[in-house]
């Protein structure tokens, strides 16, 4: 049995410096697919997808996003998203934030099988956003997911003690360091503790 999934999984990192090379369209409805057939709470699929991939609207959307918050730091135009699948829902169930999980993880893990990275984002101006894309006031903008090639290669590191910092950092040379917590930290067998 092939273990395909499962190192795509490993090889995912949230990527926020782009190539500025467009995605294909069909792709990007791919993704949305893959999101689309995600697992949904009593199947009720609360979800729509918008997909921005217009010129004139990426510059736009990129000013309204804050891309990190544990650094100072956004990517600059010349390092910004080709693609962003805004996710938004007309109600806002108790479950839905959870379809929302389940979504976006379908999508970027099937982004990230085309070579295309992403990063998922809910620090944004909901109203601004809302106008921008013409969004109706009975939606919620759930989550942006920006997208594009990645033009950086972000290092995990596994955490050598439970207690260590999580936040991410960048080294002198620019990389972005991502600690992970050690799965013997994280994990029980048969009850807690």
């Amino acid at each position: 049995m092939s273990d395909e999934v499962y190192q795509i999984i490993m090889k995912r990192r949230t990527i926020r410096k782009f190539k500025q090379e467009k995605i294909p369209y069909h792709l990007l409805e791919k993704f949305v697919n893959a999101g689309r057939v995600a697992p949904s709470a009593a199947n009720l699929q609360p979800l729509r997808y918008i997909i921005i991939n217009k010129e004139e609207l990426l510059p736009k959307l990129f000013s309204l996003i804050k891309f990190a918050g544990y650094i100072d730091w956004n990517p600059s135009r010349e390092e910004m998203p080709r693609a962003y699948i805004v996710i938004i829902s007309e109600d806002e169930d108790e479950n839905t934030r959870y379809d929302v999980g389940l979504a976006a993880e379908n999508i970027i893990l099937t982004a990230l099988e085309e070579g295309v990275g992403s990063c998922c984002i809910r620090a944004f101006e909901e109203d601004k956003v809302r106008k921008l894309l013409n969004i109706p006031h009975n939606y919620t903008v759930q989550m942006i997911i920006a997208m594009g090639y990645p033009a950086e290669d972000p290092v995990y590191e596994e955490l050598k003690d439970k207690n260590d910092s999580i936040k991410y950092w960048k080294d002198s040379n620019g990389v972005l360091h991502v600690p992970k917590r050690r799965l013997e930290d994280i994990i029980y067998k048969d009850k807690y503790k």
